[in-house]
């Protein structure tokens, strides 16, 4: 387990949680159906239900890991920089794995909130003691936060169960009306062990805040933002996605992630994380933006027979929801879910091929939406899918290092 040293570069939140548990706790009808198919817009989300989040999850933000090493704790000097570049919230680490950090205090929340900066918490969950992570997560909203952030990465693959215990915890701990974001590996596709469809599912955060990091990925940023909405926008959640101001982006890195985030609609997008942000990074996140063109569609995961993972496992859900025949959730496209998607197909109109693709995505966030949003946390609470035991495809957050 490293320990932390000023002479390592900061990492991200994937790196960062591995040494938390070393890191002391820092102190101070059908044609109807089509119509509205055809009228849904190629983003994520509707702009009614971006409309309806929390404000701490619109604008700009910037996560917080230390505070003793952010600005040297200064309050003011935070407040500063933030309103100099734009930063209308903060998220700021509240707790990892069971443990709360004394860091997050009311004192904290009430100087920064009285600034006029939105205030969430974050917390790193590892899935061994849900109930008791939960217990954590629910300080921050003790303290004054406005919302709280789960981020469950590569500890949390494989674990339903777990999942589904921390979300029912928590939300009998906040209420269901409190804010939670989620943020993860952003690509879906990597991952298909991972239990985003709990996170991100009925009772679970009303965001997703997927951590688009090009540099560390190894790839462009236009290429980053396409394949994380592309993967991403099943969940029918408003993204909200993380840049990175770690590793010496370049200025027109900073400024184009911001383009693609307003092209889109991305209610808000924040940056991880504010230790590392150089000057002229801090310059780059406060200049103002031309208006621009809506970006180009981004695609949809095309899934068929033979298909495994959690997108099967969201589509094998809301195709439970629509259809009347019984259909196992299991994670796993076979002769079952191809019967279910033609019978979804041929009720509503679409080609009939057995394949999920854009048409078939589309109509079955519009048409389910609001069957699923009465599948409580309950429904196969005891089950675990299949694809629970797949590997990761690639830590696509590890690439360069």
């Amino acid at each position: 387990m490293q320990t932390m040293s000023p002479n390592i570069p900061l990492p991200t939140l994937r790196s960062v949680t591995r040494s938390c548990r070393a890191f002391p706790r820092v102190l101070p009808a059908a044609f109807a159906l089509i119509a509205c198919a055809a009228a849904f817009t190629l983003m994520s989300p509707p702009r009614a239900e971006a409309a309806s989040i929390n404000a701490a999850f619109k604008g700009q933000a910037m996560w917080i890991w230390q505070m003793p090493k952010t600005e040297g704790g200064n309050i003011a000097k935070i407040v500063a920089r933030a309103k100099k570049a734009d930063i209308s919230a903060v998220y700021v680490k509240s707790a990892d794995g069971s443990g709360a950090w004394q860091q997050f205090t009311k004192t904290l929340v009430k100087s920064l909130r009285s600034a006029g900066l939105h205030v969430c918490g974050w917390q790193f969950v590892y899935g061994s003691n849900p109930t008791g992570e939960a217990k954590a997560a629910a300080a921050a909203k003790t303290a004054g936060a406005q919302c709280l952030i789960i981020d469950a990465e590569s500890s949390y693959e494989g674990r339903y169960k777990s999942a589904r215990t921390y979300m029912k915890s928590l939300r009998k701990r906040v209420g269901s009306k409190f804010a939670l974001g989620f943020t993860s590996f952003p690509y879906v596709d990597y991952h298909p062990a991972l239990p985003y469809s709990v996170f991100l599912g009925s009772g679970g955060a009303e965001v997703n805040m997927p951590q688009v990091y090009w540099r560390d990925i190894g790839t462009s940023v236009t290429t980053a933002m396409k394949h994380t909405w592309r993967e991403n926008r099943i969940y029918g959640r408003p993204i909200h996605p993380i840049g990175q101001t770690y590793q010496s982006p370049p200025v027109s890195d900073i400024l184009r992630f911001r383009r693609l985030a307003i092209a889109y609609r991305a209610p808000g997008y924040s940056w991880w994380e504010w230790t590392p942000t150089s000057s002229k990074i801090w310059t780059a996140l406060g200049r103002d933006l031309p208006t621009g063109s809506p970006a180009d569609d981004p695609g949809w995961p095309v899934l068929t027979k033979g298909s495994k993972g959690d997108s099967v496992y969201r589509a094998q859900q809301l195709l439970a929801s629509a259809n009347s025949q019984r259909l196992t959730e299991n994670g796993v496209f076979g002769s079952a879910t191809t019967r279910a998607v033609k019978e979804f197909q041929a009720a509503h109109n679409l080609t009939v091929d057995g394949t999920i693709g854009a048409a078939t995505w589309r109509l079955l966030g519009k048409v389910t939406v609001a069957a699923a949003a009465q599948r409580s946390l309950a429904v196969a609470a005891q089950s675990v899918p299949r694809s629970a035991t797949l590997p990761a495809r690639r830590n696509e957050l590890q690439a360069r290092r």
